[in-house]
C-alpha cells in the first residue's frame, strides 16, 4: 500500500472544506434538477424512461443502482456513502419495506434537509466522513455510492472504509465517471475538460475503472463486475445546457442574484457534458462487488 504524504493529507483536508462549502451553498439549487432532490445523472432505458422527463431517468438510476444490491426479503442495513439529500435512500426504503437505511454527509444544509424529507421513514441521515465513519465494522448488508467518491478522487480510504463496515457477503454499488486512460495520456481537450470539472465540481480526482477494479480486489472484494453505462446515462447528460439556461432565466426573472458556488456548479455542469463527448477518455461505470465472506 502507498504511503501518505503530509502534502497529500492537506490537499486532502483543503479539498474537504471546498465539498462542504459546495453542498451548503449549492444543494438547494439542484431542485431545479429534480423535483425528488436526485443529485446525479439519470439512466435511460428505451420504452421505459422519457427522455424528456428528468426525474424519470434520475429515479431509475436509484433503481439500477438498488437492484444489483440484491436485496432479499430478510432485514436489510443500507448505507448511502455521500448521500446527497437522501433521494436514494428514500427510493431504496419505499421499494424495500425490510430495509433501514443510513446515509451520510458533510454538508449541514443536506443533514437538516435530508432527514426532513425522511421523516417518517425508516432512514437518517448522519454528518460523517465516508472516508472514516464512526460504525462498527460488519454493520451492514448493503452500501452505495452515487457520485460520491469522485470528491475523494476515488481513494482507498473510501474502499477500505466501505469494507470495513459491509457485512462478510454485503454488497457494494458505485455509480460514478472514471477515467478509461491515465491523465497524462488525455489529448488536449479532453484535459482541459477534466481539468475544469475537477475544479468546478471540488473533485480531487477521477480514477481509471481498471484502477478502480483492481483496488476493489486489492482490500478483499470479490465478484467484482465493472460495467460502461455511458450511454445509458448520456441522455440525462444532454439536459444539462437546457437545465443551466432555465435556472439562470429563473433567477434573473425573479432578480435574484446568482450565488459563487452556483456558478460552479453551472461551470461544473456544463464541463461534465463537455467531458462526456471525449467518449474515448471518460466513460460512466457501475461498479458491483461483494465483500468477502
Amino acid at each position: 500500500m502507498k504511503s501518505v504524504t503530509v502534502s497529500q493529507i492537506e490537499k486532502s483536508e483543503t479539498n474537504t472544506l471546498d465539498i462542504i462549502d459546495f453542498y451548503n451553498e449549492a444543494t438547494e439549487d439542484y431542485e431545479f434538477w429534480s423535483n425528488d432532490f436526485n443529485m446525479h445523472f439519470g439512466y435511460f432505458i428505451p420504452f421505459k424512461t422519457n427522455p424528456f422527463k428528468r426525474d424519470s431517468m434520475l429515479n431509475q438510476m436509484n433503481a439500477q443502482v438498488v437492484k444489483r444490491l440484491n436485496i432479499g426479503k430478510g432485514k436489510n442495513r443500507l448505507i448511502d456513502l455521500g448521500c446527497g439529500m437522501g433521494a436514494t435512500m428514500r427510493y431504496a426504503l419505499k421499494q424495500h419495506k425490510n430495509s433501514i437505511a443510513y446515509g451520510v454527509t458533510l454538508s449541514d444544509f443536506q443533514l437538516k434537509q435530508g432527514n426532513e424529507l425522511l421523516q417518517g421513514k425508516n432512514g437518517i441521515i448522519l454528518k460523517e466522513n465516508y472516508n472514516q465513519t464512526s460504525f462498527r465494522s460488519n454493520s451492514f448488508d448493503s452500501a452505495v455510492a452515487i457520485e460520491s467518491l469522485c470528491h475523494s478522487g476515488h481513494d482507498e480510504r473510501s474502499i477500505k472504509e466501505a469494507y470495513r463496515i459491509l457485512k462478510p457477503g454485503g454488497r457494494f454499488v458505485i455509480a460514478d465517471a472514471f477515467l478509461k486512460k491515465e491523465v497524462n495520456e488525455l489529448c488536449y481537450g479532453s484535459h482541459y475538460a477534466y481539468q475544469k470539472l475537477c475544479s468546478h465540481w471540488s473533485l480531487a480526482k477521477l480514477e481509471t475503472h481498471t484502477r478502480m477494479k483492481k483496488k476493489l480486489e486489492e482490500f478483499g472484494f470479490t465478484d467484482v463486475k465493472v460495467e460502461n453505462k455511458s450511454l445509458r446515462v448520456a441522455p440525462s447528460v444532454l439536459h444539462v445546457p437546457f437545465a443551466i439556461s432555465g435556472f439562470i432565466l429563473k433567477k434573473l426573472l425573479r432578480f435574484k442574484s446568482i450565488k459563487r458556488e452556483s456558478f460552479h456548479n453551472l461551470k461544473g455542469s456544463f464541463y461534465a457534458l463537455l467531458s462526456g463527448l471525449h467518449m474515448n477518455s471518460f466513460g460512466y461505470y457501475m461498479i458491483s462487488a461483494t465483500k468477502k465472506k
